[in-house]
């Protein structure tokens, strides 16, 4: 059974990495901004946190950043890969710490988890970029990914309900 079981895995990872990339490419296909500039709805997020509930933090990690590797690499610059990465590793430690609390519902953690993205994004642009003032533009963010994080949590809740009870892992 062991075999069987981690060559599932594999193949539910692979599945789950290629949908968080697809997910990424449609929202390349949006309109993005909705008048705030580096604004996305961040839709593969959705991946990331069912990823998280289903699996584990290590294989929503590993998902993560293949999904900003190959996003990046396919649609991308050097600089973008580094904002994503930047930022998803945030948002995945934020979401990682508040799942572990119990406290917070997929959706909390998620809401959280898009604030975090936005804020290591700009802490990011402030290392490449000192000098330029960045915290004004904070609040903003902080608020749009609040949402986007929110709005992608409640999606995620409703999917989760769905295959827990046709759960492979887990």
């Amino acid at each position: 059974m062991g075999a069987d079981h981690n060559t599932g895995k594999i193949a539910y990872l692979g599945l789950m990495t290629a949908l968080a990339a697809l997910m990424g490419y449609v929202e390349l296909l949006l309109p993005t901004g909705l008048g705030i500039p580096g604004f996305k709805l961040g839709l593969c997020n959705i991946v990331i946190v069912f990823a998280l509930y289903f699996f584990g933090t290590a294989e929503a990690a590993l998902i993560s950043t293949a999904r900003v590797l190959i996003i990046g690499f396919m649609f991308g610059n050097l600089s973008g890969i580094l904002y994503s990465l930047f930022g998803s590793a945030c948002a995945l430690a934020v979401m990682a710490l508040l799942k572990k609390t119990g406290i917070f519902s997929p959706a909390g953690v998620s809401a959280a988890g898009g604030s975090a993205h936005n804020a290591g994004q700009l802490v990011c642009a402030y290392l490449l970029l000192p000098g330029i003032p960045f915290a004004g533009y904070l609040p903003v963010l902080l608020t749009a990914g609040c949402l986007a994080g929110l709005l992608n949590g409640i999606i995620t809740i409703a999917i989760l309900k769905r295959v827990r009870p046709y759960a492979y892992a887990k």
